[in-house]
């Protein structure tokens, strides 16, 4: 199976967890997903009032500079730890 289609498996998995992760979880599962499928964060730090947007686009540019292929393995290594957290 290639490095994109054990990806892409992965993020089938993320949907079918039973319990929910922590908010923590979601922005690093989040950043490593936007990283591998877009590439680095260049849009524009959402306003003081969006909380969540805020949080998702300080999660993404902590990421920034990681090639696809780094944040895809990362991002299946993660989601496998989640599985067997709240499978």
């Amino acid at each position: 199976m290639s490095l994109t289609e054990q990806f892409n498996a992965a993020a089938e998995k993320v949907k079918s967890l039973t319990k929910r992760p922590s908010d923590d979880e979601f922005l690093e599962l989040y950043a490593l997903f936007k990283q591998a499928t877009v590439g680095d964060n260049e849009t524009s730090k959402p306003g003081l009032l969006d909380l969540k947007g805020k949080a998702k686009w300080e999660a993404w540019s902590k990421v920034k500079g990681k090639s696809t292929e780094v944040a895809q393995k990362e991002y299946i290594a993660f989601v496998e730890g989640l599985v067997a957290k709240y499978a």
